[in-house]
């Protein structure tokens, strides 16, 4: 099987970010799985030398290469709708999309490029019926996952109490402030953090080094001065901005004022694959992947986590057991390569 994966190999599109999420899972999973083999086409970088424009002439030129799948996970609009019509109607291969955020990306940017696809990946499972009365009836239901490729068996002193690693970004920064005003030690690393990002290597060793891994489910909507400019002007792999069209200005002044919906993150997976402990704010489908209080922990106010770290601070042999738990249901049900063996199946290829 011959996948081209069209997808960013930098975090947001800017190399000084480092290697994209993405680009770090997805590529080495899809190259782990046998039988199948991956080119990729990074976009972003081909944007960046030499336009938009020329990216998209290069990308259409791959019609006519044999492909069995073209795998795109799409940023904004760097990719023109009729490049990606051209690679589904002319190149006699499968086109998919992997679209992460549905739980506020739907409204305001899938429902609008759904249609260009051969099938639609959903980590949003509330999405699937909104996919359907759109008329994409070929939408898949799958969920983020871990890249065991990366794991590392070395073992660390715990020795930081409670931890996040993450952007500053939503209602995280008033949260932390509340626990240390709690006594609580926590420290915290990514942009808008004091401490700053860390490298890939590094934010392992902070997972297995600390003792309550705190992950937060809330998406980046609601109102903001930074959302109110997203209302009108998107930005691209490149830094450069677009003008929103007007059919997405509504969805986005809408998205702008409405409540946050709590959506499962790559971290849930992300921390216990890498052998740390995991307490994280609660999400719909969330138990259907991890059993909690037995392989994380669930945290749903802010008295309820104030509580549970009290505990999982004091209960040593119980947190232990829990996180060896949880690493071993991650490895066993929760990697990216069973994920697209999954979604192979699904879409009729054979032998996966």
């Amino acid at each position: 099987m011959k996948v081209t994966y069209v997808g960013m190999r930098y975090d947001y599109g800017d190399p000084r970010r480092g290697d994209c999420y993405e680009y770090r899972s997805f590529l080495p999973s899809l190259r782990g799985i046998e039988g199948v083999e991956v080119d990729h086409f990074p976009y972003d970088e081909i944007l960046r030398t030499d336009g938009r424009k020329e990216m998209n002439r290069r990308l259409q030129a791959l019609a006519g290469r044999k492909t069995d799948l073209f795998f795109f996970v799409l940023y904004n609009d760097e990719i023109f709708p009729e490049t990606i019509e051209g690679l589904t109607r002319h190149s006699g291969a499968v086109t998919l999309n992997w679209f992460g955020d549905d739980q506020w990306r739907f409204d305001v940017y899938s429902r609008f490029r759904a249609h260009l696809f051969t099938w639609c990946v959903t980590t949003d499972e509330q999405a699937v019926d909104q996919y359907r009365a759109i008329g994409a009836g070929n939408v898949i239901h799958s969920q983020w996952a871990f890249n065991h490729h990366e794991q590392e068996e070395s073992s660390v002193a715990e020795d930081i109490d409670v931890s996040f690693v993450g952007q500053a970004h939503s209602d995280r920064k008033r949260l932390i402030r509340r626990l240390r005003a709690e006594g609580f030690r926590v420290e915290t690393w990514g942009r808008g953090w004091e401490n700053g990002p860390l490298s890939h290597r590094e934010m392992v060793t902070v997972f297995k080094r600390t003792k309550v891994n705190l992950n937060f489910t809330g998406s980046v909507a609601g109102w903001s001065l930074r959302g109110a400019g997203k209302v009108l002007f998107s930005r691209r792999a490149d830094g450069s901005y677009s003008i929103r069209p007007p059919r997405e200005v509504m969805p986005s002044v809408r998205l702008l004022f409405s409540g946050r919906r709590e959506q499962i993150k790559g971290r849930n997976f992300e921390i216990p694959g890498h052998g740390g402990f995991l307490l994280t704010a609660a999400a719909e489908g969330l138990d259907r992947y991890y059993v909690p209080g037995k392989e994380i922990g669930v945290w749903t106010d802010f008295r309820d986590l104030v509580e549970k770290i009290e505990y999982y601070l004091t209960h040593d042999a119980e947190r232990r057991r829990m996180k060896e738990e949880a690493r071993r249901r991650t490895l066993a049900e929760h990697t990216y390569e069973q994920r697209f063996r999954s979604m192979f199946r699904r879409m009729g290829f054979g032998g996966f």
